[in-house]
């Protein structure tokens, strides 16, 4: 069997259709016997899918992926298991152990949506070092999967989109670009594949127009959720005390999905994870230019 993981500097790297590498894992009776980086070699979602198959992958692990890829994937044999973010590595040894569940569609990287709907359970299992029961509530942030919201209205909608654009905080640190990465972002507008604001904004636009919008949290990322801060005790998660703050790993849903939380507080007998996404709360402005429209 052979792994593919979207790849960059140890991670994954959470933009499918703009990943620069894959980090190939080949498999033998369920552990990996060698790995190499290779590069992407095209642009597209279409073109990275038969990259993928003609490398003979049988596995794409990755984060944000929308559904034209997936349906590219799929035509391939390709199975993915997304909406996994963190060490690379660590992802291909949890889904060896049965542990990584695809979330499928979600597009989670900045400009596109990522939600929860209701709160789950964690249960046990981590990033691998971690296990024992968490039998509390993670509340609605960062379980993976995208929620459905309200319609978005335009003469754009339901057309593929490309698009360039620059995201930045109100401070004006600039948290992604497309424009550095020299390639336009493409997504069927009102599909649900992008955040809210950013879709509506595009829904509306011309070829050829540029637009600055600001997008509060309810039109982004939402609004931090305190149920999705949970403290553990230690003792509780064999393993839970050779992390450290700032670490990402996984927990469980209730429903068996990985669930990816960041460590934010740690004492001698306590840890503290948060699920929520790391844009939840957060104003964003985004100049978007758009590129290109057409038809499915």
């Amino acid at each position: 069997m052979r792994i593919a993981v979207t790849y960059e500097d140890g991670k994954i790297f959470q933009h499918f259709g703009h990943t620069e590498e894959f980090k190939v894992y080949e498999v033998e009776d369920g552990k990996v016997v060698s790995a190499e980086v290779i590069g992407s070699n095209g642009t597209g979602h279409g073109a990275l899918a038969g990259l993928l198959s003609g490398k003979g992958i049988d596995v794409l692990i990755c984060g944000g992926i929308g559904g034209g890829a997936q349906a590219a994937l799929e035509e391939c044999g390709i199975e993915l298991c997304a909406g996994a973010q963190g060490d690379a590595d660590e992802a291909v040894a949890a889904y060896l152990r049965g542990e990584l569940v695809n979330t499928g569609a979600n597009c989670d990287h900045h400009g596109e949506g990522h939600s929860c709907g209701e709160g789950h359970s964690c249960g046990e299992h981590g990033d691998g070092e971690c296990g024992g029961e968490c039998g509390e509530d993670c509340g609605e942030g960062g379980c993976g999967g995208c929620h459905e919201q309200p319609s978005i209205e335009g003469e754009n909608v339901g057309k593929i989109c490309r698009v360039h654009y620059r995201g930045t905080f109100d401070d004006g640190t600039q948290f992604d670009s497309s424009y550095d990465r020299g390639e336009p972002l493409e997504f069927t507008c009102g599909a649900g594949m992008m955040i809210r604001g950013f879709d509506a904004a595009v829904a509306k636009m011309k070829v050829g127009e540029k637009v600055d919008v600001r997008l509060m949290p309810e039109d982004a990322y939402g609004e931090a959720d305190p149920r999705a801060i949970i403290t553990v005790e230690i003792a509780r998660m064999p393993g839970a005390e050779n992390l450290s703050v700032g670490q990402q790993v996984y927990l469980q849903n209730a429903y068996g999905q990985p669930v990816p939380v960041k460590v934010t507080a740690m004492t001698d007998t306590e840890i503290t994870f948060d699920a929520n996404h790391e844009m939840a709360g957060k104003v964003l402005n985004f100049l978007i230019e758009l590129v290109e429209v057409r038809d499915k």
